[in-house]
């Protein structure tokens, strides 16, 4: 069996339908009750609270690993869930990290990240560590303002990074997860592109084939509208990426290809498959 964390969000919904597909049994986890597919269970936990969680691993011989928000809170404690997996059998973790863990080290979502990357490789599990830049899923935040009023609004309009598809994280989750050649491995997950947001409001455009205006945020706008969803300290070390990205995170990644076989997907693959959500 294996357990997927956040497993109704962007990268979890396809990776536990690739699993449950492959013939593997899934125990889906998520916050709040959720459809999955067929033959998966479905198991609300919060992994804020690991030693609820423990009941959840009972019988697993694999995790995938997505740490939400709050665990990077200060007082927070991730680490924990890596002991957890151990003390319950669990064999294999894939953890979700963040292409910043090596070309921003020293931000502080960073060194938390890192530290339940560590805590990992020191576990005597296998494991894969998955490392990737910006989703191309996050045009999402646009999607209301695209509906009701045709519009895009981001910061640092012609600032590009090498965004991925969530399909394409997901799928090297699953190899990861079923395949040993892909163990004791760090993968770094770009898309095979650098687009900027304005390029990104444009790509939208013509596959809805309407006008989308773009409108630049300031970075304090910006930050005051993520800060929502993320603690301070996320949004900060994200805006500092995408205002100014450096070499490494302009770099192309050759990852998904190794793994998959094939290139990654380009942004506009994923605005056609999602572009009801604009409409």
């Amino acid at each position: 069996m294996i357990v997927v964390t956040g497993a109704t969000g962007n990268v979890g919904r396809p990776l536990t339908q690739a699993l449950a597909e492959a013939g593997e049994q899934v125990t889906a986890v998520s916050r709040h009750a959720a459809a999955v597919p067929d033959g998966v269970r479905h198991v609300p936990a919060d992994l804020a609270e690991p030693h609820a969680f423990a009941a959840v691993l009972e019988g697993a011989k694999a995790l995938f690993l997505l740490l939400s928000g709050d665990l990077h809170a200060p007082e927070a404690r991730p680490t924990d869930v890596i002991d957890l997996a151990v003390a319950s059998g669990v064999r294999r973790v894939v953890l979700l990290s963040s292409q910043g863990v090596a070309t921003r080290p020293l931000g502080p979502s960073r060194i938390a990240m890192r530290a339940v990357e560590d805590a990992l490789r020191e576990s005597g599990l296998d494991w894969a560590v998955l490392r990737p830049g910006g989703f191309a899923s996050n045009a999402l935040a646009w999607a209301e303002s695209v509906r009701t009023q045709g519009t895009v609004a981001a910061p640092f309009g012609d600032v590009g990074v090498p965004i991925v598809d969530p399909a394409d994280i997901a799928e090297v989750a699953a190899a990861c997860l079923l395949d040993d050649r892909h163990t004791a491995g760090v993968f770094e997950l770009t898309g095979p592109e650098v687009i900027t947001p304005r390029q990104q409001a444009e790509a939208i455009a013509a596959s809805l084939g309407a006008p989308v205006r773009f409108h630049e945020l300031t970075r304090e706008e910006a930050k005051a509208a993520m800060t929502q969803f993320v603690p301070p300290e996320l949004a900060d070390d994200t805006l500092d990426i995408i205002a100014a990205p450096n070499a490494a995170e302009l770099r192309i990644s050759p990852d998904v290809e190794r793994v998959l076989g094939r290139g990654p997907r380009p942004f506009n693959s994923w605005v056609a498959r999602s572009i009801a959500a604009f409409r």
